[in-house]
């Protein structure tokens, strides 16, 4: 389909998706951005996050979590690779807290549905862990081998088994999930999951169209235009629990307002939740406050815990 087609579907399905007392997507207050007048090489800039970093600086970022990430897991190996689903990837690694009724800290990875892994990222967990909360990360089958569907059906699938088998495990509290860039879609999206109580989404992407034509994404994401539509957090009815928005401040522009439109989408329906600039830090950097006890991130975290979800 042309570019121009293309972006005649994208006006008509917006203007099309009603959610019940739930503004439209199109009449959120715009960010300074409209990615629908870039040029395809412009908007897939727009969205590298990589590129905007230095490659070399993101790799070594990476490593260091890999590796933090690799002591963790080595102190607590109890609870490690628990399949939830048949798939190689869908698997969960629980760290239970003392007490089985703390609050549970999930986080979701990144690297846009086709790289990451739980195992790079489990030192994400520190914050809450140091807090006294339990904490867990799911797998998911990556891109390409997974589409966008498959993707967000297994996370599904994982937080059935959570809720049915996490009591097995000691991890029986409310459950607050995380997610960054593409875990922050992620989590999005599952935050009307029943065990879910609130979410924070970090660096996320809620619009999806812009990244169908970006070859650093959609080359092996391959979306289509059904899951444009009904994957797009911007597009589905918004969840009345608690979802706080984070993003960098040193970020791509398309980025922050990304995070800047999807709030604006759910403040139009009055639910709960922050947008929380966080100042110096771009798309990568950002993820160390959730390594810390007392960052912002982490105080966002334990705060949703307070709120009464209905």
């Amino acid at each position: 389909m042309a570019a121009l087609n293309r972006r005649a579907f994208v006006a008509a399905t917006a203007a099309s998706v009603v959610a019940p007392t739930v503004a439209r997507a199109k009449e959120c207050p715009a960010a300074g951005m409209d990615w629908m007048t870039m040029s395809l090489e412009a908007r897939n800039l727009a969205y590298f996050n990589v590129a905007h970093v230095g490659p070399d600086f993101a790799r070594q970022k990476t490593e260091s979590w890999a590796a933090a990430s690799k002591v963790l897991r080595e102190q607590r190996p109890k609870h490690l690779d628990l399949a939830y689903g048949p798939g190689e990837r869908t698997k969960w690694d629980l760290y239970p807290a003392t007490d089985p009724k703390a609050p549970c800290f999930v986080h979701i990875h990144g690297g846009y549905w086709q790289r990451g892994s739980k195992e790079i990222f489990a030192c994400l967990a520190e914050g809450a862990l140091a807090n006294g909360w339990a904490a867990a990360l799911p797998g998911y089958t990556l891109a390409p081998e997974a589409n966008l569907t498959q993707i967000t059906n297994e996370v599904r699938t994982a937080f059935d088994w959570l809720n049915a088998k996490g009591a097995e495990h000691g991890i029986e509290g409310p459950i607050m999930v995380t997610g960054w860039s593409a875990g922050g879609h992620l989590t999005a999206f599952i935050l009307d999951h029943p065990k879910v109580a609130a979410g924070l989404s970090i660096s996320g992407v809620f619009e999806l169209a812009p990244l169908r034509d970006s070859p650093q994404v959609n080359d092996k994401v391959k979306l289509s235009e059904v899951e444009v539509e009904t994957l797009s957090p911007m597009r589905r009815p918004s969840v009345n629990k608690p979802l706080s928005i984070a993003y960098g401040t040193g970020e791509l522009p398309a980025m922050i307002a990304s995070s800047r439109d999807y709030h604006a989408y759910r403040s139009q329906a009055h639910l709960p939740g922050e947008l929380i600039p966080i100042a110096k830090t771009n798309h990568f950097t950002i993820l160390d406050e959730l390594r810390l006890h007392d960052s912002n991130l982490t105080r966002s975290v334990l705060q949703l815990a307070k709120y009464k979800v209905t």
